[in-house]
């Protein structure tokens, strides 16, 4: 099985695609930049889905949904939002087809067009802010924490699975606040319980910053988020958090009545993640034999192949693993007993290597009579007999050693390519030869940030919250620098 995946020194695009599609996670559709998600790529969608919509939920989120299509006017209200979208706009100019008199099939039918597009939502701040206007009146109906799962577009030209995809699944928090100061806090709150997710259940270090201001979200005052190294030493965003001002609600005119009566524009925020994250997952863990999955988020945790021959050998089998699986469920981890008999022992062992399920487990009758189990674990491939006897209880532990195990070894890998750069000359060396965050000065403007990024496909990925001040000079324009921020090239 392995020798079908490209290998990651080969062509690690290659080899990420080939994951993609021979893990079963996704497939690619009939519409040009869209994907089909497949069973087990939206099985381990909906675990992560599942926690963050738990952490939601306990910080007093409610979930909601709202139109697929926004009116073009709306978009037209907040003039940074519109400039920062309009270029990834899909737009719904008629409503009805009709039969080619022509004998061409069908066509678009001149007579139904509508009197105002429809915007096929890349983001739904405006026509959720449309809506707070009538929610909204007094102080008492804030804070307004409302949530959604939905899918957006934003037309992409150059599209890759997971990563970057015309259509994707995301859930987008937006809420109302009667002050800043308010505001700021859930901003924050939100970006803390991304990055927890990240580290705590994807087993992925992030570090958590600020945007500069070219990279901030179209229509934010701040743009918080999480940054993720990959294997190949690019960066990927794992989720933002946008303190947004009253930017929205004043152009929507969402007011409410304070305490002393007066009239005021609320403070808003807004934050988001995606399937995206399904991408950072593979690129932070998987290797050349398949995918690697974290114990806390893999669709199986746990998969059993039994090895018999003739039925009363598998009839034994069946008994004793029936009751493991069931101790296992009763421990809340997610096991299958592939007992079918389509396919050979080795086979599976191949394919659930490539599925990247984290503990397999292969019994035969001789192991029956041994009173052991021979148990593998997907992210070292190292195999053990174990006991029989309490065997439940020691695949829990080690499904909580594989899942340490897994978020050391990334951080590891993310804290060993966070280079400290003084100079134009060192930044490029680091970026051509080693990759991963550089650490270095920057004068603050936006025109030497332009310029590093033209001459070197790297971005600005963040200011890390409790940055250090130190003085320094900017390493394009030998201008002052009141601290580092961390440059990287990025997916």
């Amino acid at each position: 099985m392995s020798k079908e995946i490209t290998a990651r020194s080969e062509d690690y695009s290659k080899w990420y695609n080939d994951l993609v599609l021979k893990g079963g996670l996704a497939d690619y559709s009939a519409v040009k930049g869209c994907m089909v998600i497949k069973p087990y790529g939206f099985a381990l969608w909906e675990a992560m889905r599942d926690v963050l919509d738990r952490k939601f939920k306990e910080t007093g989120h409610q979930n909601a949904y709202f139109p697929l299509f926004i009116p073009k006017s709306f978009l037209s209200k907040e003039a940074a939002h519109v400039e920062g979208f309009a270029k990834e706009c899909a737009v719904v100019t008629h409503y009805r087809l009709k039969n080619d008199p022509d004998g061409g099939g069908v066509i678009v039918d001149p007579e139904a067009k509508l009197a105002e597009e429809l915007i096929v939502r890349p983001t739904s701040e405006t026509i959720i802010w449309n809506t707070y206007k009538d929610w909204i009146q007094s102080y008492r109906d804030l804070p307004l924490l409302i949530n959604q799962w939905a899918n957006v577009v934003r037309w992409e030209m150059r599209t890759r699975l997971f990563l970057r995809t015309t259509e994707f699944l995301w859930q987008e928090g937006h809420t109302a606040h009667a002050t800043a100061d308010e505001a700021i806090a859930e901003t924050e709150q939100m970006l803390n319980i991304y990055a927890d997710f990240a580290e705590n259940y994807m087993a992925v270090p992030v570090v958590r910053g600020l945007k500069s201001p070219s990279e901030r979200f179209a229509g934010a005052v701040e743009t918080y988020c999480v940054e993720a190294m990959m294997q190949d030493g690019k960066a990927l965003q794992a989720g933002t958090s946008h303190f947004l001002g009253q930017n929205f609600a004043k152009a929507f005119d969402v007011q409410f009545s304070n305490k002393e009566n007066k009239l005021e524009h609320v403070w808003a925020t807004s934050w988001g993640v995606s399937t995206r994250l399904i991408g950072a997952l593979i690129m932070v863990h998987s290797d050349d034999d398949g995918l690697v999955m974290p114990p806390k988020i893999a669709p199986i945790q746990v998969v059993i192949v039994p090895i018999y021959k003739g039925p009363d050998q598998k009839a034994g089998l069946d008994e004793k693993v029936n009751a493991i699986v069931k101790e296992l469920r009763s421990a809340g981890i997610s096991v299958k007993y592939d007992d079918s008999d389509n396919n050979r022992p080795g086979w599976k062992f191949a394919e659930y290597e490539m599925k990247g399920v984290p503990v397999r487990i292969a019994i035969g009758a001789r192991d029956l009579e041994n009173n052991v189990a021979e148990v593998t674990r997907r992210d070292t491939k190292e195999k053990m007999s174990l006991s029989l006897d309490g065997l439940p209880t020691r695949i829990q532990e080690l499904l909580e050693e594989i899942q340490l195990n897994l978020f050391n070894k990334a951080k590891t890998f993310r804290d060993s390519h966070i280079t400290r750069v003084d100079t134009f000359e060192e930044f490029e060396k680091v970026l051509d030869e080693k990759g991963g965050f550089v650490s270095a000065h920057w004068d603050g403007t936006a025109e030497t940030e332009e310029q590093i990024k033209d001459r070197t496909k790297a971005t600005i990925r963040c200011i890390p919250l409790d940055n250090p001040q130190e003085a320094g000079t900017c390493i394009l324009t030998g201008k002052p620098s009141k601290e580092r921020v961390l440059f990287a090239r990025a997916y």
